[in-house]
């Protein structure tokens, strides 16, 4: 479960980067938050034993902010709010596919 827990804390690091990089209000300001309730719900959510593979959505948020972290850019260089992205949707997507049940051995095995 430990990985669920650091998708929660990698959510509020992306809540709060609105504030940190101060940058205007827009679709990003609101992408910021958006992104990050749903990766707080799918993290949340997972703990439940009926939905413990909905972690698997934060691919999809991770997929989404990597694209837009390379896509809303007309130039090359990349704003740090763009940069922020890239690097949180790589961390999500390594982290993301770490079953929720990762401390107990195979089925197989017990």
């Amino acid at each position: 479960m430990w990985a669920r827990v650091f998708e929660f804390s990698i959510a509020s690091w992306l809540a709060m980067s609105p504030f940190i990089f101060s940058h205007e209000e827009g679709w990003l300001f609101a992408n910021d938050f958006t992104c990050s309730f749903l990766m707080m719900l799918f993290s949340l959510l997972s703990f439940h034993h009926r939905l413990f593979r909905m972690h698997l959505f934060n691919l999809l948020l991770a997929f989404w902010l990597i694209l837009i972290g390379f896509l809303a850019t007309p130039t090359l260089a990349l704003q740090p709010p763009l940069q922020n992205y890239i690097v949180i949707g790589l961390i999500l997507g390594m982290v993301a596919i770490i079953p929720s049940n990762c401390h107990l051995p195979p089925k197989s095995w017990q």
